[in-house]
């Protein structure tokens, strides 16, 4: 029924241009294009310090990121189709006035996100890359063939982490099972041949050495996962009626140093109940972070040798300070307005929330530091993660307020967002590159964290809050 996916499309363009108008979010993909094409041309200067290989392998690594960061919908069944907050009600809550099945419209919504994602993120890049081939001697085939191996690297990450997701909502022990096997055959994989199971991403070594049989082998994957993964979702719409303990006086008494420990409470108490605690710490934060460690320890004979747990260190807060996103994706200041409850001090109640979230993120850094023999430098690397993610959280309660899910395809302030972070990163990098205790310092990042949220209260303070 293409209607259904025609009409889903339609209603995800309306959505976003309603939010951030029309013009606005068209550009969009306009910078992801202009980022890839001015990119180009220091490929020839970063080959210097990385060769063209290596650089290929980072590409694919974060294309592989972006497709486990998005394809959770296995967790949707359970964290939206059953919550249906009236100010998210779309098309694909519909089941219960069409007569179409639940699984069949989670399909075409899943195959429409798919293509958002893909036309917002990865055909800019590869379009990009593609025209500015001519102007640094690369050949054209090179960019095409990047273009095919990136986009079934971003496929890959979707479609494993959709099963995962979908496997996950349906039993646990089993998907703990297949993780365990998982790591079983990454492991034998790694004693039998002596290399990191990285190196055998079916998409890089398709770029690396093009096959016919290799491309139809990660078609097949791809499709075959999908199709386990749309066969396993449940939307889990039961009527039986769930009873819990009160668990908001004793958490709000142990976050009774927040300013607001009852909101704080309540956002945490939303979230593990609804199963988005333990599903988004595995799928969009755990998971990927595993995978990205093992590109990134491919990297070892360019860096330092407590690069690679420093560079994770990075990546690992800049992750981190997407659980604010978690907080208010479904919490709307429109359920608050009826209530003496300001602006600024919902927005600080989320600050409290992702306060306490950011144990995840500490606990992950150690074990890494821990794992890689790398236990000296685990205080600065913990300083370094929490740092970037406390002030990515800053930009981005000033940026975008209590709507960070839909403003970050706003071009003015991703662009923004971009050049913010992006500086800091890069000087954070040198910095502890050149001496990893020096990362200590990256603490001093908490005032411009402290002065952007300030800056954030007052102007969404200022503003009328959209109550869809």
């Amino acid at each position: 029924m293409p209607e259904l996916f025609i009409a889903m499309v339609k209603e995800e363009w309306r959505v976003h241009s309603t939010m951030f108008g029309s013009i606005s979010f068209a550009l969009f993909p306009i910078l992801i294009f202009w980022i890839a094409f001015m990119g180009s041309f220091l490929l020839p200067l970063m080959r210097q310090a990385l060769p063209a290989g290596e650089l290929s392998l980072v590409l694919h690594a974060n294309y592989l990121m972006l497709g486990f960061m998005v394809g959770a919908f296995g967790l949707l069944g359970a964290e939206v189709m059953n919550r249906r907050f009236g100010q998210a009600s779309l098309l694909t809550y519909s089941a219960r006035s069409l007569p179409l099945s639940e699984r069949f419209i989670f399909a075409n919504f899943v195959i429409k996100d798919t293509l958002y994602y893909f036309v917002l993120w990865v055909f800019p890049l590869a379009l990009g890359f593609l025209l500015a081939s001519p102007f640094i001697g690369v050949p054209v085939t090179l960019p095409l063939l990047l273009s095919l191996t990136l986009t079934l690297s971003f496929l890959s990450g979707l479609c494993a982490v959709f099963f995962l997701s979908s496997v996950y909502s349906r039993s646990k022990p089993a998907l703990a099972a297949i993780l365990v096997v998982i790591a079983g055959a990454g492991g034998a994989l790694a004693l039998l041949t002596g290399q990191n199971p990285a190196r055998y991403f079916p998409p890089l070594m398709l770029f690396t050495t093009f096959s016919w049989e290799n491309l139809v082998l990660s078609c097949l994957a791809i499709a075959v996962l999908f199709c386990i993964s749309i066969w396993l979702f449940t939307p889990e719409t039961s009527d039986a009626t769930k009873h819990y303990p009160d668990m908001l006086t004793p958490l709000a008494r142990k976050l009774s140093f927040f300013p607001t420990p009852p909101l704080a409470a309540k956002d945490l108490i939303d979230m593990y109940r609804s199963g988005g605690m333990v599903g988004q710490t595995l799928f969009s934060f755990a998971i990927p972070l595993v995978v990205i460690w093992f590109f990134l320890s491919l990297l070892n004979g360019y860096l330092p040798s407590y690069g690679v747990l420093l560079e994770f260190a990075i990546v690992t807060g800049v992750i981190a300070s997407t659980m604010y996103t978690w907080i208010t994706m479904f919490d709307t200041y429109g359920a608050y307005a009826c209530l003496p409850v300001s602006v600024r001090t919902l927005i600080k109640s989320k600050i409290a929330s992702f306060s306490v979230l950011q144990l995840i993120p500490a606990v992950f850094v150690a074990l890494a530091a821990l794992l890689s023999g790398q236990v000296l430098y685990l205080v600065p690397a913990v300083v370094l993660c929490l740092s970037i993610s406390f002030y990515s959280l800053g930009i981005t309660i000033w940026l975008t307020g209590l709507s960070p899910s839909v403003l970050v395809y706003n071009v003015k302030v991703m662009a923004t967002y971009l050049v913010l972070i992006g500086i800091v990163l890069i000087i954070l990098s040198a910095v502890a590159f050149a001496a990893p205790f020096a990362a200590l310092a990256a603490v001093i990042l908490l005032l411009p964290a402290a002065f952007f949220a300030r800056l954030g209260f007052a102007k969404w303070e200022a503003r009328e809050q959209p109550g869809f």
